[in-house]
């Protein structure tokens, strides 16, 4: 990896790329913006969930805490993604916690407000729709990812979905151009750094990736696709 790493990062696929501009520009009328400072929480669990989020600029994680006092990241949302639960039929709770990761300007839309737009335009009620299937179905194949093909696996597809989130092509490899932490890594499959740090010499000693200041460069995208049986997802779905 000859070139230095002082790159532009691109915002990658958002998960609001299913609505319209039209129907978006309707949703952010109805926001109050917040801005939040790195490390502050959006939300926890247990919170009562009656607002969604639209990040205006910056990034928020959800993560989840285990009985042993490990967090487990799910998601990392960035500029352009829509997040939150809303449930139409009862109030519910949080499941996971919400914590911002850089300095962000954070739109929110009270569920009240949501109701009422959705019920005044029939179209938007469906891209919503469209919208909430896509986040069931990334949080499907992620927990596929985790449950059917070992860590090994796990670990493979989610080096895939930050080629897909934060990718940047260098001739025939991929540079990713955020970087992680051993640590963030292994609370991203729920595994321990030791294993991370083992699997990750494998795949350097297969030549399937390089790593250079701390940044990782995909050499052989289908060797990673083959370990973990990848299904081809369209990039919305296979991201982080």
């Amino acid at each position: 990896m000859n070139e230095r790493v002082s790159l532009h990062e691109e915002v990658g696929v958002r998960n609001t790329e299913c609505l319209s501009a039209d129907n978006l520009a309707k949703l952010q009328q109805i926001m109050y913006e917040s801005k939040v400072t790195k490390g502050s929480r959006l939300f926890w669990e247990g919170d009562i969930a009656d607002k969604l989020y639209f990040i205006k600029s910056g990034r928020v994680k959800m993560t989840k805490s285990t009985d042993e006092g490990r967090h487990f990241i799910l998601y990392m949302y960035q500029e352009g993604d829509l997040f939150g639960q809303v449930d139409p039929f009862c109030q519910s709770t949080h499941i996971f916690n919400a914590e911002v990761i850089e300095d962000s300007v954070i739109g929110v839309i009270l569920q009240k407000d949501l109701e009422v737009l959705l019920w005044q335009n029939g179209d938007l009620a469906v891209e919503f729709m469209k919208w909430m299937g896509l986040v069931h179905r990334m949080t499907q194949t992620k927990f596929r990812d985790l449950m059917m093909f070992g860590k090994h696996g796990a670990l493979c597809s989610l080096l895939i979905r930050l080629t897909n989130s934060y990718g940047k092509e260098q001739g025939n490899h991929i540079l990713i151009t955020k970087t992680h932490t051993h640590t963030e890594l292994a609370d991203m499959i729920g595994a321990t750094r030791e294993s991370v740090n083992r699997m990750l010499s494998e795949l350097r000693r297969a030549n399937a990736i390089h790593i250079e200041n701390n940044h990782i460069l995909v050499k052989d995208l289908s060797y990673l696709q083959n370990i973990c049986h990848c299904e081809s997802c369209p990039k919305d779905i296979c991201r982080m």
